[in-house]
């Protein structure tokens, strides 16, 4: 028998061959849609298996050095490595180490695996139980469980946390937030959000017709506006005239962003407020708290309202009535607002620039976009319905391939639970694996031609196109609970702009860094013309 786990699974499925092409009906949304595949992912690791699989020793990936391990790589002016560019260090990972690699020694946290292998990543996400550990953040989980256990308790949220926590807090708002018609509940709220927004990007323009320099800030007043809007049941006043009087919504904007950018410091560069609250840790603290402190209120507002409001059905609540009906528990609406809030404002935001960005520099397929924009909604002054949204089979796909070239997201994984063979290499329990999306999405192994940005490659049968290169919102339990509102909010934003406004880049190129999600560096300077 051969010694990699993968051989074992290529051969379980010679009867059943693998298709990596992803086929979507007429009416199927290639953003949305979940992802199938016929790989055999779901081979029994047995003695004999673990008896032929190389030692974790013997992994290969960057060696560390007595004392700092591989902790100084990160370490700015004497590393090697910058976390800005970690797109790019994963990619070097692959060029010098292949398609697994160790990166061990890394002060006060686990070993990184990073796996290049989208058959191994398949297989590791279908083989995995009802509570995947996915790598947490250290930092929040020790303001969740420590700092402010007070107020976070048995049932801290799904972000940070893990197992049986996890799983109850996540059944509990699981079934409002992913329905289908909660979502469609929103689409005229969040137009009337994007409509402002449009308004507000009208006025703003200078006398070329160019966006100003801090539009990607713009972008973030808009998503905090629309998930202002879902998750606290409020229009908290972003993209009114008047914003710089009213600081709250520009604190919370850097409060998220602070809390997200500061991770990888936190985790990978600086892991001393592990022991000492460090200057970065106590401000880190503070910003939660902030957060924790405007949901609250806001939520207190809700519960007011809730309490006079009349309901013939659950039809008529928002999601975070239906949340606080359901559970009668104003801590669990709390602290599902503070959970979207948290991840949702900067994710959204650099999709968007991102977004936006590439179909400024990529006339030829933003036109396709305006050109079935404008067959599904002829009369511009017609509100936008669910279905209209269903409809724009090509701009979704537009989306999707966004996200498969320069994924937001540069990379997932999980905590192994239990011993595993990756690879052909046997991986201790506790192992923290990363799934590198913004590699195996550009893999001339797993996608056809992967450097043509190509959105029909979304909506064809030919080509190679495995479902698992590409996962911007994860997969199986842990797969992402806003996902269906993120998808709503860039589709309408794109629909609303692209049907009114042709968008063109004439500045320098922006390249992509990291801050905690991957997009565009640099003045998002974007030209706003009339059709």
């Amino acid at each position: 028998m051969g010694r990699s786990l993968n051989a074992f699974a290529r051969a379980a499925a010679t009867t059943n061959p693998v298709k990596y092409q992803i086929r979507y009906a007429t009416t199927g949304c290639p953003f949305t849609k979940r992802q199938n595949s016929q790989i055999a992912p779901t081979v029994m690791l047995n003695e004999e298996i673990f008896a032929n699989a190389k030692s974790y020793s013997e992994v290969p990936g960057p060696r560390p050095i007595p004392i700092l391990g591989n902790t100084w790589r990160m370490i700015p002016y004497i590393g090697q490595y910058d976390i800005s560019q970690f797109a790019k260090v994963t990619k070097h990972f692959l060029d010098e180490y292949g398609k697994i690699v160790r990166l061990g020694g890394l002060i006060g946290r686990p070993d990184l695996l990073f796996v290049y292998d989208a058959d191994e990543i398949e297989r590791m996400y279908r083989r995995e139980g009802p509570t995947p550990f996915r790598p947490a953040m250290p930092c929040l989980v020790k303001y969740k469980s420590e700092v402010r256990k007070d107020f976070f308790g048995e049932l801290p949220g799904v972000v940070g946390v893990h197992g049986d926590q996890w799983r109850r807090f996540r059944s509990k708002v699981q079934r409002p937030i992913l329905q289908p018609q909660t979502v469609k509940k929103y689409v005229a709220p969040i137009e009337m959000v994007t409509e402002d927004f449009i308004r507000y990007m009208e006025k703003a323009r200078d006398e070329d017709g160019d966006l100003p320099h801090e539009f990607d800030n713009d972008i973030h007043r808009w998503s905090l506006e629309c998930i202002g809007r879902v998750a606290l049941d409020v229009r908290l006043g972003c993209l009114s005239s008047d914003f710089s009087s009213n600081p709250e919504p520009q604190r919370i904007i850097d409060a998220a962003k602070f809390a997200l950018r500061n991770v990888a410091v936190l985790e990978l560069k600086a892991p001393y407020w592990r022991y000492v609250p460090t200057p970065l840790w106590t401000k880190y603290v503070n910003n939660m708290n902030f957060f924790v402190e405007l949901c609250s209120r806001y939520i207190n507002e809700a519960l007011e309202r809730l309490k006079t409001k009349k309901v013939t059905s659950e039809n008529d609540l928002s999601l975070l009535e239906r949340v606080l009906q359901s559970e009668g528990d104003p801590k669990i609406a709390t602290i599902m607002a503070l959970d979207l809030i948290l991840v949702g404002i900067d994710t959204i935001s650099m999709a968007v620039c991102s977004i936006l960005y590439q179909a400024a520099t990529r006339l030829k397929q933003q036109e396709k976009m305006a050109e079935e924009i404008k067959r599904v909604l002829p009369d511009p002054s017609k509100p936008i319905s669910y279905a209209d949204l269903d409809k724009l089979h090509y701009t979704k796909a537009f989306v999707r391939e966004v996200f498969r070239m320069y994924s937001t997201v540069i990379g997932n994984g999980r905590t192994l639970q239990e011993d595993d063979v990756i690879c052909g290499y046997h991986i201790p329990k506790g192992v923290q694996v990363v799934f590198p999306t913004i590699v195996t999405g550009n893999m001339d192994q797993f996608v056809s031609d992967p450097k043509e940005f190509k959105p029909e490659r979304w909506l064809q049968s030919d080509g190679r196109l495995h479902p698992f290169a590409s996962l911007p919102y994860g997969f199986g339990a842990r797969i992402c609970l806003g996902r269906r509102f993120a998808d709503l909010e860039i589709q309408v934003l794109l629909a609303k702009l692209l049907r009114r406004y042709r968008l063109e880049y004439h500045h320098e190129p922006l390249e992509y860094a990291v801050t905690f999600m991957y997009a565009p560096d640099g003045p998002l300077r974007l030209r706003m013309i009339e059709r």
